[in-house]
C-alpha cells in the first residue's frame, strides 16, 4: 500500500486511538502463540523430545530448565535487532510484519520434528521472530498517544497486559491437553458420533501442540496488516540521524538511567520465568486433583494470567487509588513493593518443596497461593516498568529503550540458566537439591530488593510523549 495513506503522528484528540484495537487483538493472538508453545517446553523436552530414528532422547530435569531458561534470555535479548531495523532502517510496522513471517516458521519447524535438530532450527527462529518484533510492538503502542491522550497510556498499557495473559491463559489451559495422548472412554465411544471420536483422538500430540500456536501466530500476522491503515507509522529515523540521536547527552543520560535500573528487575524475572520450569516439575509431585479435575502439571501455570486478568482492574481501580492516598505512589515504590512480595511467593515454593523432600504430597491450592504473590508482583513490577521505559525512554528512541525492558527479562533468564548449568554435577546429581534451590533464589530476591530500596532514592529522569500533529502524508 502507498505510505502516503498512513498517518505519520498521532491524531490530537482525547480519546482511543483508532489503531489500539488491532494492536490488542494482534497482541492476544500472538501471545497466545508463543505462551502456548513456552507452557509445553520444559514438558516437551523431558517427555517427548526423541533421536532422529524415533527413539526417546528426553533431557533431565536441571538440563531442560538450564536451554529452556537461555532459549528465554535468546527471545528477549534478540529485540536489539528489532529496535535497530524498527527504529533506523524499516520502521515498526515493517519490522513487525516481517518478522511475524520468521515467527511463524518457528511454529512450523518444531510442528513437524522432534529431535533436537528441530527443537533448535525451531526456537532460534521463534527467537530471531518473537524477540524481533517484541520492542516494536510496545512501542508501537506508545506512538498512538499524543500529549492529549497521554492520560490514557496506563489504561491502555493494562489492556495491552490484558490481552497477552487472556493469550496466555486459553493457551497454557488447551495446549498442554492437546499435547498428551487422549483415549475417549467407552462408554464416550459408545453414545458419541464416530467422527467426533476420530477428531478428538486426533488433535493430540506435539505435531498438533506445536501447530495449533503456529496457526494463531498467522491470525496475529493478519489482524496486524488489517489495521496498517488505522495506525501512526512513524518513519524510520536513517541509520546516520538514529546514531547521531543516541549519542546526544540527553539521551546517553536518559539510557544510562534506565540501564541502572535494568538489573534488579532482572532478577525479578530470573524468578517469575520459573513458573514455566521449576514450578512445573514441582507440581508434578503434588497432588493437582481440584474441583473434580486431576489437572495436568503444565496446565497449573494458567493460574498466572488468569489472577493477573483479575488483578489488572482491581490494581488500576482500587489498589493504587487507595495506596496514593497513604503516601505519593510513583513507579519506583510500585518496583519496590513488587520485588518483595516476589521474595514471598518462592518463599511459599520453597516451603512446599520441604514438604515434597519429607516425602508428603502436597495440594497444589499451595502452588496456587504462590502464584496469586507472583501475580500481584508481577503487575507492581513489569507493567510499571513497561510503562515506565517507554515514557522515559527519548522520542527516537522509544524502540530501544523497550530492548532495555526486554533484556531485564533476557539477563534474568540467563543467570537462571547459569546457576541450572553451573549445578549440575558429572554423575547426573546437582548441587542445589530439593528446597535449597528454590530458597537460594528467595535471598537472592530478598537482597535484590534491599538494594533497590537504597537506589530508588537516588533516581532522577524525564518523561517524554510523542508530539501531536494532524494526520499528514509519509511521502
Amino acid at each position: 500500500m502507498p505510505e502516503s495513506k498512513y498517518l505519520t503522528a498521532p491524531i490530537k484528540t482525547d480519546k482511543m486511538p483508532p489503531g489500539v484495537p488491532y494492536i490488542v487483538g494482534n497482541e492476544a493472538a500472538e501471545r497466545f502463540s508463543y505462551y502456548g508453545m513456552n507452557g509445553i517446553l520444559v514438558f516437551f523436552m523431558t517427555h517427548y523430545l526423541v533421536n532422529a530414528q524415533g527413539r526417546p532422547d528426553h533431557m533431565g530435569d536441571k538440563q531442560a530448565d538450564a536451554w529452556y531458561h537461555f532459549f528465554v534470555f535468546s527471545v528477549y535479548f534478540l529485540p536489539v535487532v528489532g529496535a535497530f531495523l524498527g527504529d533506523a532502517i524499516l520502521g515498526k510496522y515493517r519490522t513487525i510484519l516481517y518478522l511475524s513471517i520468521v515467527y511463524c516458521f518457528g511454529h512450523l519447524a518444531l510442528a513437524i520434528s522432534h529431535t533436537r535438530m528441530g527443537l533448535v532450527v525451531g526456537l532460534f527462529l521463534i527467537a530471531l521472530g518473537a524477540g524481533g518484533i517484541k520492542p516494536c510492538v510496545s512501542a508501537n503502542v506508545g506512538d498512538q498517544f499524543g500529549s492529549s491522550n497521554q492520560h490514557l497510556l496506563p489504561r491502555v498499557f493494562s489492556w495491552f497486559y490484558f490481552s497477552i495473559n487472556f493469550g496466555s491463559m486459553t493457551s497454557t489451559l488447551l495446549i498442554p491437553w492437546m499435547l498428551d495422548p487422549y483415549k475417549v472412554s467407552p462408554a464416550q465411544a459408545a453414545s458419541w458420533p464416530p467422527w467426533l471420536v476420530r477428531f478428538l483422538e486426533a488433535i493430540h500430540g506435539p505435531d498438533v501442540a506445536f501447530g495449533t500456536p503456529g496457526i494463531l501466530m498467522l491470525v496475529a500476522t493478519i489482524i496486524f496488516f488489517l489495521g496498517r491503515k488505522k495506525f501512526v507509522h512513524l518513519p524510520p529515523a536513517g541509520l546516520r540521524r538514529y546514531v547521531s540521536e543516541i549519542a546526544t547527552g540527553e539521551n546517553l543520560r536518559a539510557l544510562g538511567n534506565l540501564l541502572i535500573l535494568m538489573p534488579f528487575v532482572a532478577v525479578f524475572w530470573s524468578l517469575w520465568q520459573q513458573n514455566f520450569s521449576s514450578w512445573v516439575q514441582q507440581s508434578e509431585h503434588m497432588d493437582r486433583h481440584l474441583f473434580g479435575i486431576d489437572w495436568k502439571p503444565t496446565q497449573i501455570q494458567t493460574a498466572n494470567p488468569f489472577f493477573i486478568l483479575i488483578a489488572l482492574p482491581v490494581f488500576s481501580y482500587w489498589i493504587y487509588p487507595g495506596l496514593n492516598r497513604l503516601f505519593p505512589l510513583t513507579p519506583l515504590k510500585k518496583i519496590g513493593i513488587g520485588l518483595f512480595i516476589t521474595a514471598l511467593a518462592f518463599a511459599i515454593i520453597a516451603w512446599i518443596q520441604v514438604r515434597i523432600d519429607a516425602g508428603q504430597t502436597p495440594h497444589i491450592l499451595w502452588q496456587i497461593l504462590a502464584f496469586a504473590a507472583l501475580t500481584a508482583a508481577e503487575v507492581l513490577v513489569s507493567v510499571t516498568h513497561l510503562e515506565f521505559s517507554y515514557t522515559q525512554a527519548p522520542k527516537k528512541l522509544k524502540s530501544l529503550v523497550m530492548c532495555l525492558y526486554l533484556w531485564a527479562v533476557s539477563f534474568g533468564n540467563l543467570f537462571t540458566s547459569l546457576v541450572n548449568f553451573f549445578i549440575q554435577n558429572p554423575d547426573g546429581s546437582v548441587k542445589l537439591k530439593g528446597a535449597s534451590y528454590f530458597y537460594f533464589f528467595t535471598a537472592v530476591m530478598l537482597v535484590t530488593a534491599l538494594l533497590f530500596v537504597c537506589f530508588a532514592g537516588f533516581y532522577r529522569g524525564k518523561t517524554y510523549i510523542q508530539d501531536e500533529a494532524e494526520p499528514q502524508p509519509a511521502g
